[in-house]
């Protein structure tokens, strides 16, 4: 058999071997673990659903806060806020580690531009000069300090795995599932930072709320001192009527600095949250009362939260990667085929270093690599992987059990609040109506002082209690919206 026919003999037995060995499955396909989830959300009857109506988690946030002075808050946090900013940076970072990783198919390559090795030996070692010296210059060979291998070379090596049990593959999918998690962190960040400024802007609409509701009272009380004032000094009541109505009076007026010391303190924040120095935050003529708005929306079924809720589909895409890890770990414990291939020019002497084609050379080396002893390394990270990926699935089940009771809970605040929004209402309309009278019968002469503050009194609280009601019932369409996972669309 000639030198051609063994060169081709050895390519196509390799080859032989290559198709061979892929074709062996390490393992079965893997199946996700499927999670049983409920038809319908407990309290997805508190929802006045409408024929018309969409999908809260379908509805874009610029839809769903019409408040163009919000929606001016959240255009410039998704824009300024740092913790987005940061998240898009990760993107950046993963997005080139998944184009890097794409790139594992391709072999390596390398040149050796300009190598020179030059070995000396003296006479104590086992070889003699005269059997490694050169004499070129017509000199005797030296004892000392001679040559002893001389090496001029210049080359370009290529090296190539071939992916045989998947390890590539494997390694690739998980860098491209980590690539995709970071963008749904991202999503999950700008929901959390909508909603957040969204709380805000409310937080900062019932602290205005309540501190006109605490300057009428203060107002009302006053000319309520004022009367009793005059009541005392023509002597129909006494020193402790005064007292008294002064103290309720200083109860509203007290509400007042405070107030305006956590409005402050809210711009402040909701500042930072949109990226900007502490200033004023404007919102026009935006009020509490204007903004509460008639439900008419549906929420879908829960099996639609692993579409929309964004750590649902992060938590899905880290099951992706632990599986890509067992795979890569499998692969370490069996054969790796890598092919080497070599060339260039190399000579003992520089003259004849470029002295082509006497100075060309080429090798090509095909290994096949079988681990033996590691100590049980390679099993236990084997091992490892596989109790991770069975983590990965607690983790993923945990996550879509918790998203359900978020949006349980959310609904059933949302009843709550509807109910109790109504009994508040009918509270303030009641106490105002027990101002007016008191106040007809205390300057007629029919009611006492205490009467009179005590109404004030109620209607402080009751009206207070309502805004705080209005309040809640925002901030549960912000929950709603946030954990059916809107909010990055």
């Amino acid at each position: 058999m000639t030198l051609y026919n063994n060169k081709y003999y050895t390519i196509g037995l390799s080859l032989l071997m290559v198709l061979v060995l892929h074709s062996c499955k390490l393992q079965k396909e893997y199946q996700a673990p499927a999670i049983e989830v409920p038809d319908a959300f407990r309290g997805q009857d508190s929802l006045h659903v409408a024929t018309d109506s969409l999908d809260v988690a379908e509805i874009q946030w610029k839809a769903y806060f019409e408040d163009p002075y919000l929606i001016s808050l959240i255009e410039q946090g998704l824009q300024y806020n740092f913790d987005i900013q940061k998240a898009l940076k990760n993107i950046e970072i993963n997005n080139l580690r998944a184009g890097q990783a794409n790139m594992e198919w391709l072999p390596s390559v390398s040149a050796t531009l300009g190598n020179v090795n030059y070995q000396y030996r003296s006479k104590d070692f086992y070889s003699t000069a005269s059997s490694k010296y050169y004499n070129t210059q017509g000199k005797e060979a030296p004892e000392n300090m001679y040559w002893y291998t001389m090496q001029n070379a210049s080359s370009l090596n290529v090296s190539w795995e071939i992916d045989i049990w998947g390890k590539i593959k494997n390694q690739r999918d998980e860098v491209l599932a980590g690539y995709l998690q970071t963008k749904e962190a991202q999503k999950t960040i700008q929901t959390e930072i909508i909603s957040k400024i969204a709380e805000g802007y409310y937080n900062l609409l019932l602290l205005n709320a309540q501190l006109e509701v605490a300057q009428s009272n203060y107002e009302l009380t006053q000319n309520t001192l004022k009367i009793v004032d005059l009541q005392y000094q023509a002597g129909n009541t006494t020193a402790l009527a005064t007292q008294q109505t002064k103290s309720q009076m200083l109860v509203a007026k007290a509400l007042i600095p405070n107030l305006k010391q956590q409005i402050g303190v809210q711009e402040n924040a909701l500042r930072l949250l949109i990226g900007q120095f502490p200033d004023e935050v404007k919102f026009g003529n935006a009020m509490l009362s204007t903004l509460i708005p008639k439900d008419t929306l549906t929420i879908g079924v829960p099996l639609e939260l692993v579409r929309h809720r964004p750590d649902v589909v992060a938590a899905e895409l880290e099951l992706d990667a632990k599986n890509a890890v067992v795979g890569v770990t499998q692969a370490k414990r069996y054969p790796s085929l890598e092919i080497n291939l070599s060339g260039g020019v190399n000579s003992m002497l520089p003259e004849n270093w470029f002295n082509i084609p006497g100075a060309l050379f080429g090798s090509v080396i095909g290994g096949l690599t079988q681990p033996v002893f590691s100590k049980k390394r390679l099993k236990t990270d084997f091992e490892v992987a596989k109790i991770e990926r069975e983590q990965a699935e607690i983790d993923l089940q945990k996550t879509v059990y918790t998203a359900i009771t978020e949006v349980s809970d959310a609904l059933i605040v949302i009843k709550n609040v509807e109910e109790q929004l109504a009994i508040a209402e009918d509270q303030v309309q009641t106490t105002n109506l027990a101002i007016k009278q008191s106040n007809l019968l205390f300057n007629s002469g029919y009611a006492t002082y205490l009467e009179v503050i005590t109404t004030q009194k109620a209607a402080l609280e009751n009206e207070l209690n309502l805004n705080r009601i209005k309040h809640a019932k925002l901030l549960s369409r912000v929950k709603l919206y946030k954990s059916l996972g809107g909010g990055w669309q």
